[in-house]
């Protein structure tokens, strides 16, 4: 391929349920305990990589993510919505990595695709909120960053033109390939799946999960390899084991709590003039608004 695509995708804990039993006793989080789903805000950068594969030829966009084998649900999923291929970073001395470690490991993989024209994410994780992967990952590669971006204002196989959304307005930033960019939350959500991707990648399978279900699909990766999704070690992306996992992680979670709001009092309306007038009245006596 001429043009290739990174996006780098997490698949996170369903912050909706989050329990007692959400965090371990060493400060990580305790995926198994809870519902795992695609990051909101990766869609959204999925959706603009495939944007720009409509627009270049000869593009190919190959998802990168790091997690657990079950992470690889996040690649098929992104393959029936369009993406060509998928890579799942997985070994347990990747546990417990924050920020710092992660973007660590996944920049390591991005430089094993190289040539790379573009890496996109999006803007934060729902299990962090810290926004940090995506930065530090440019930083890592040496790469030109654009965060924040909304939308596309213009592409081509030189460079690409970025509508940014920031606080208290809009920004629109040119970079040249090669560069990473950070997506938010307002861009453009992501296309459904297409039915002729969901029946070419329903088979699609980690050897991970090929051992786990006794299966063998040899002849059939043989006849088909985009049936076969890559997994990635520590080893395969020759990445430094010191500045992995928890011992390559300077973030430490001492305490969670889970917070749950509850109404100390209540007001049944049925909606007329005078119960309005009443409400707005007890509002403004209580200071509440006026």
């Amino acid at each position: 391929m001429s043009f290739r695509i990174v996006v780098m995708a997490k698949q996170v804990p369903d912050t909706r349920n989050v329990g007692k039993d959400a965090m371990k006793a060493d400060g990580t989080v305790n995926r198994a305990a809870l519902p795992a789903i695609f990051n909101p805000e990766d869609l959204n950068a999925l959706e603009m990589a495939l944007r720009i594969k409509d627009q270049i030829a000869d593009c190919e966009v190959v998802i990168v993510t790091m997690g657990p084998p079950r992470a690889a649900d996040i690649i098929r999923e992104s393959t029936f919505r369009g993406a060509d291929r998928g890579i799942l970073i997985t070994d347990r001395r990747f546990a417990g990595s924050d920020t710092l470690a992660t973007s660590y490991a996944i920049s390591m993989a991005v430089r094993k695709l190289f040539p790379v024209n573009l890496v996109i994410a999006g803007r934060q994780a729902i299990d962090g909120d810290t926004a940090q992967v995506g930065p530090q990952v440019a930083e890592k590669l040496k790469f030109p960053q654009i965060t924040y971006a909304e939308d596309i204002v213009a592409v081509d196989e030189k460079s690409i033109t970025i509508k940014r959304r920031l606080e208290r307005g809009i920004e629109v930033v040119k970079t040249p390939y090669p560069a990473v960019i950070t997506v938010h939350g307002s861009a453009p959500a992501c296309r459904t799946r297409n039915a002729r991707h969901l029946i070419k990648f329903k088979k699609a399978k980690t050897s991970t999960e090929l051992q786990e279900q006794s299966l063998d699909y040899t002849n059939l990766f043989d006849k088909c390899p985009y049936l076969h999704i890559q997994e990635w070690s520590v080893d395969d992306i020759e990445a430094d084991t010191t500045w992995l996992g928890l011992s390559g992680s300077p973030t430490k979670v001492k305490k969670i709590e889970n917070v749950v709001f509850t109404a100390k009092e209540s007001l049944k309306m049925n909606g007329t003039d005078e119960e309005m007038n009443h409400l707005m009245k007890t509002l403004i006596d209580a200071h509440i608004i006026g």
